[in-house]
């Protein structure tokens, strides 16, 4: 059994960044956002290297990144990406930002999946973050499932691992700090990944220049997608506001300390 693997991933602002929300005639946004430098995505990089480990185990498996993102700045993440493990890009021309809504970008992920030629549902893994540093919602990938028909979801996945019958053992967390094992037939199956088990792929310019191929071609032929920005108002944005309160006090109790904090925050 070969797998047919996509990964859903977007970029995101470089988090090393200062990041300040700005409020604009075409609603929210970040602050000198074009000049950010960007990054994959933290959680979909986790879903990329796990796509790439479980491809290069199962012959005849082939991973794909689908990405919703401004193709010129997509252009730059990929220079890097690229290096990593081998893909075939695929580009919808939009939005990268947090203030979109999920309900608006899954419809243009399911839909560039669909468009996948060759596509076989029967080998179909669907990988993203279980998380987004700017779509945090939790809800893309779901959404994504429910319009390819898949109902076998699993999120907050943290290792996968591939029985000899073709079905699927799926560690998960749950509430608590808990994981729970999971079992699957086979596919199509989405799995929402958290942080996985792999480490960072070293960088490989063999790797780089063989996905380069094909990348420069994906980001010339991407179709722009028109995203509505009125599904969702915003009343304002900001950044959080620092507040520090400083008491000294000598030979309180911890209890009585502890009901101090407790109070402060209540207020």
């Amino acid at each position: 059994m070969s797998y047919q693997i996509v990964v859903c991933g977007s970029i995101v602002p470089d988090p090393l960044q200062t990041l300040e929300p700005v409020s604009g005639p075409t609603g929210p946004s970040l602050k000198n956002e074009m000049m950010l430098p960007s990054v994959l995505d933290p959680w979909a990089w986790h879903a990329l290297f796990e796509a790439a480990h479980l491809a290069k185990n199962v012959a005849g498996s082939k991973v794909y990144l689908v990405s919703v993102a401004p193709k010129a700045k997509l252009q730059q993440v990929m220079m890097t990406v690229g290096q990593k493990a081998p893909f075939e890009l695929i580009v919808v021309d939009g939005p990268s930002s947090g203030f979109t809504d999920a309900a608006e970008i899954a419809p243009l992920l399911a839909e560039a999946i669909k468009g996948i030629p060759g596509l076989d549902m029967s080998k179909l893994l669907v990988f993203g973050g279980w998380e987004s540093a700017s779509r945090g919602a939790g809800s893309t990938m779901q959404i994504v499932g429910e319009l390819l028909g898949i109902t076998n979801q699993f999120q907050g996945v943290d290792k996968l691992t591939v029985g000899a019958d073709g079905s699927f053992e799926i560690l998960e967390r749950i509430e608590g700090g808990k994981h729970q094992v999971s079992k699957c037939a086979g596919a199509p199956v989405v799995l929402g990944w958290a942080t996985g088990s792999l480490p960072e792929p070293p960088n490989n310019p063999q790797i780089g220049m063989q996905n380069m191929r094909a990348i420069m071609p994906a980001l010339q032929k991407a179709k722009p997608a028109k995203v509505a920005t009125d599904a969702v108002k915003y009343a304002s944005v900001a950044l959080p506001k620092q507040q520090r309160q400083t008491k000294i006090v000598k030979d309180l109790p911890a209890d009585e300390i502890a009901k101090e904090i407790v109070a402060w925050i209540n207020g």
